[in-house]
């Protein structure tokens, strides 16, 4: 299948996703409130079958948060990247997907760990690589460490 057909099949499963131009995968923007409905469906479609999370990687935009997939099928050996953004950068949160994809569980521990976005529904979210009394999440932007000079 190629990328004008994925997209197809896509729009047909979710009209509002955005297709981004000019990138080297086929790239996705979906609201973050539908990522866990869209991925159980992409990954149960037996004409796209997306069974293989990859990649999974928190952003800074600046004014909001975000969360960005890529994800493989290996049936059919076509990859797609699919991106969120949180509404709220006080307390971000969109829902897990780790019971879809087992490989999400450590990914999205270590999001929360660096970036502050809650995974609802999460079945172990704690901080994974940073101690416990750590205050702050430092891969944000505006993240300032006054006593290990570290800034952003």
């Amino acid at each position: 299948m190629n990328n004008e057909e994925l997209k197809q099949t896509i729009l047909s499963i979710l009209p509002s996703a955005v297709f981004e131009e000019n990138t080297q995968f086929l790239t996705i923007q979906i609201p973050a409130d539908q990522i866990h409905d869209f991925a159980k469906k992409i990954k149960e479609s037996e004409t796209i079958s997306f069974d293989y999370l990859f990649c999974l990687t928190g952003i800074d935009y600046g004014d909001s948060l975000g969360v960005i997939y890529h994800l493989r099928s290996t049936k059919y050996r076509h990859e797609i990247v699919v991106k969120i953004k949180t509404s709220d950068r006080e307390t971000p949160a969109v829902d897990t997907v780790c019971d879809i994809y087992k490989t999400a569980e450590f990914h999205e521990r270590e999001i929360f760990d660096l970036f502050g976005i809650k995974f609802n529904h999460h079945p172990d979210l704690r901080r994974i690589l940073l101690d416990e009394s750590w205050e702050g999440h430092p891969l944000r932007k505006d993240y300032i460490d006054e006593v290990n000079i570290v800034e952003r």
